[in-house]
């Protein structure tokens, strides 16, 4: 994806978290990887959503959603008035209950282009010291979640600032393996951590989603 074309993508991303109804409530918006670094072209664009847990739901229209499409949990975990409004984004894991974190890919992302989407409950420092312990404990180091991002929209305002300096590659991160070792991690396994999470990234095609919960 050609630089240009991933900035355009993020602002259409943020403007429709800020404008549209979400399947959830949306907290935060960041950028991390290739994009934040201002590489030109990138291989994925990689965005971050910190989401909140659905506390005033319409849990008595669960029943009618199931019967209506087969998904259960609709006003529980995910809003009826976007379920009601989006039928066609309605999206459930395994179990046959609405995944916000799919519902979120399905409304923010196109099926074919090159963009990962992180869901999370926690901000996004906050994820990325959980996932290297959770990491570097299994020795999964695919699983690490790149330290080097923007925030570029949280409680319900954007940053122009951090969009413009991202737009101008003003942005300076140290490398990979530099970030992990900064983040506590060994300094003779940063830079196996840092193949592991590149080659993972290198094996993802199209838009891919990945909820987590800390």
């Amino acid at each position: 994806m050609e630089r240009s074309v991933a900035i355009e993508r993020v602002e259409e991303i943020v403007d429709t978290v800020e404008n549209d109804t979400m399947p959830v409530p949306v907290r935060e918006v960041w950028v991390y990887g290739d994009v934040a670094l201002g590489l030109d072209p990138i291989d994925r664009l990689d965005v971050y959503v910190t989401k909140d847990i659905l506390l005033r739901g319409d849990a008595d229209r669960e029943e009618e959603f199931h019967r209506s499409h087969g998904v259960k949990g609709v006003g529980k975990t995910v809003r009826a008035e976007w379920a009601d409004a989006h039928p066609d984004l309605l999206r459930a894991n395994e179990n046959g209950h609405a995944a916000p974190e799919k519902c979120l890919a399905a409304h923010l992302l196109h099926d074919d282009e090159p963009v990962h989407l992180e869901v999370c409950n926690s901000s996004f420092e906050d994820n990325v010291t959980q996932r290297l312990k959770g990491a570097v404990a299994r020795e999964a180091y695919e699983q690490i979640l790149d330290p080097r991002g923007v925030c570029l929209w949280a409680g319900g305002q954007r940053s122009d600032e951090a969009l413009r300096k991202l737009q101008e590659s003003e942005l300076a991160f140290p490398t990979l393996p530099d970030a992990l070792e900064m983040l506590g991690m060994a300094g003779e396994k940063t830079d196996e951590a840092a193949a592991a999470v590149e080659s993972y990234r290198k094996r993802q095609d199209g838009a891919t989603v990945r909820g987590d919960v800390v």
